[in-house]
């Protein structure tokens, strides 16, 4: 489950924020395995939908992380949920979108780097209201 703002986020929603209003972002991660799993990290990166083909990750003079972008867990145990609470700072009006991928974090395993690729959260960053 992802959250941004407090409200449940997936591909089809856009979720509109004000420029310089931080913004909380929350992943819940949920084992519905009969075992732990783990461990691995969980990355979160913005970038910008140019609608061409062409997706913008240069964006550090436009959003910033409050705190991490990058989490490491050790281990979820089964039907149990890991959840990790960030928030992002836009700079800059505009539409961006938000990359969340779980990575295998232990070299002994066999999984692809990347296993777990969430749909993109989209985000409309837009002038504060006078």
């Amino acid at each position: 489950d992802i959250l941004v703002d407090g409200k449940v986020c997936d591909c089809d929603i856009v979720v509109t924020c004000q420029v310089g209003d931080p913004v909380p972002l929350q992943v819940k991660l949920t084992n519905w395995s009969k075992h732990s799993v783990g461990p691995f990290a969980l990355t979160m990166t913005p970038y910008q939908d140019y609608q061409n083909g062409v997706h913008n990750y240069d964006l550090q003079d436009a959003i910033t992380f409050v705190g991490s972008n990058t989490f490491y867990i050790d281990a979820v145990k089964p039907t149990k949920d890991s959840v990790y609470f960030g928030a992002l700072l836009f700079l800059y009006t505009g539409d961006f979108y938000l990359n969340i991928k779980f990575h295998e974090d232990n070299c002994s395993r066999e999984l692809p780097l990347s296993w777990l690729c969430l749909p993109s959260v989209h985000i409309r960053a837009t002038e504060p209201v006078a």
